[in-house]
């Protein structure tokens, strides 16, 4: 890669979006990838560096604050008795300097023939190798976190646990998904659905417009599967527990002979859903598309409430009722009464609720929430949720945030946490998708 690439490619710059990922992806590789070889390797590169080993702001601004503990921890694990140097790679790398496992990365996919052969496994052998260390010393790491703050319960000892977790299992993402030597002289294509799968690992907000719509389609196929499902499994009746009083009855029309089985027929179970949905600017994607699943599928259930918030509640159950679920979508961004500017307050969202809408929740009704928690240091009123949890069948609140920033700053999360059933991490559509399954099924 010479100098006068990237200066194209700086110049060039001006002429696409930055923020566009397939515009800037395309302009990189255009500039720095000469043949199809090249073009195998920027790829994996490319994924390598923006997705993989990525972080976040807010990760990386934890991650600062806590960089003399996870130095003194890094330099506890390399004293601990070891006798391999790919150990020492990984507690680098844990610590936050990726160069030495890399070069064993790379060392793995350029060698023609295995360092050391382990029984009958030749060249997987090495690989094997690196997973075990990697396992090994995120192992470690989790005992040391849990010797030095597990009896405090520190937020501290959280935050070094998810960070040393977190980064571990980024460990393992490059391992498995390194390219072993030979591979890139075959030419590999993606199916609909392994494609469709990888985006689905996406974060809500870093899906382009493109990639969206590819994941309404299949969010679609997904909905025709689930409604054929739900339909068979009241359809079918010739199977299951025998009505013995109705095959008695059937049969006495012709004194017995020949007996007509009769079978139970399932009850259908239908529950009710309320949302409650925060569209504030950090969790609107994610709600936007449980909206969407929620009405393609409200057949499945006996009715769907929704509402939305910012800083005070705004029923849209109408809207969705009432237009396409794109157009309600839309509807609900320019016409509810909701203030986009303001800061969300989950509060005054719980008391509109308790004040107006608590006839809505018996013991039929699934509330679902879909938030952050972060209240900028408002009452979180989290005795109302326990409340209307009195009152339900189940509470579920789906988090689009990372696990590890869970209570921290303004986030009341884990104060919410004992009033529901089940609080699970919501970034990504595979996340949503399995949540929506296990609903409807």
């Amino acid at each position: 890669m010479s100098t006068s690439e990237v200066l194209d490619s700086l110049k060039q710059l001006r002429l696409i979006s930055p923020t566009d990922e397939q515009q800037f992806r395309s302009l990189l590789r255009a500039n720095f990838a000469k043949s199809i070889k090249d073009v195998q390797h920027f790829d994996r590169l490319y994924h390598l560096f923006f997705h993989e080993m990525r972080l976040d702001t807010a990760d990386i601004k934890k991650a600062a604050s806590y960089a003399e503990q996870i130095r003194q921890a890094a330099e506890m694990l390399k004293q601990m008795p070891h006798d391999d140097p790919v150990y020492d790679a990984v507690v680098d790398f844990l610590q936050g300097n990726p160069q030495a496992l890399l070069r064993e990365m790379r060392r793995l996919q350029t060698e023609e023939e295995p360092v050391m052969l382990r029984f009958n496994l030749g060249p997987l052998g090495n690989r094997l190798n690196v997973m075990v260390q990697i396992n090994r010393a995120a192992e470690a790491a989790r005992a040391l976190v849990e010797d030095h703050y597990g009896k405090t319960g520190s937020l501290a000892g959280h935050d070094l646990s998810a960070y040393f977790e977190e980064r571990a299992a980024t460990a393992r993402s490059i391992l498995t998904n390194e390219p072993r030597s030979g591979d890139f002289g075959t030419k590999t294509t993606k199916t609909e659905e392994k494609k469709i799968k990888e985006l689905g690992e996406k974060s809500f907000s870093s899906l382009t417009r493109e990639e969206t719509e590819e994941m309404r389609e299949a969010i679609d196929r997904l909905v025709r599967k689930l409604k054929n499902i739900v339909s068979r499994r009241y359809l079918v009746y010739n199977r299951g527990n025998i009505d013995v009083k109705k095959t008695l009855r059937a049969s006495a029309k012709y004194n017995g002979v020949p007996v007509e089985i009769k079978y139970r027929r399932r009850a259908k179970r239908k529950s009710r859903i309320v949302t409650l949905c925060d569209v504030s600017g950090s969790v609107w994607a994610a709600a936007r598309f449980m909206l969407n699943l929620l009405y393609a599928l409200q057949d499945c259930f006996e009715k769907v409430n929704s509402f939305v918030f910012i800083d005070h509640l705004s029923e849209v159950t109408s809207i969705f009722e009432e237009n396409e679920i794109n157009e309600a979508i839309s509807l609900v961004l320019e016409k509810s009464d909701v203030n986009y500017n303001a800061s969300t307050d989950y509060g005054e969202t719980l008391r509109n609720f308790k004040k107006d809408y608590m006839d809505l929740l018996n013991k039929k009704t699934t509330l679902i929430i879909v938030g952050d928690g972060r209240t900028n240091y408002m009452n979180p009123e989290d005795e109302i949720l326990g409340q209307m949890r009195e009152r339900c069948r189940r509470v579920i609140w789906l988090n689009p945030e990372q696990e590890n920033l869970w209570g921290s700053g303004d986030s009341e999360i884990r104060s919410y946490m004992p009033h529901c059933h089940e609080v699970r991490q919501c970034r990504n559509i595979n996340q949503l998708l399995t949540f929506i399954e296990e609903l409807v099924l």
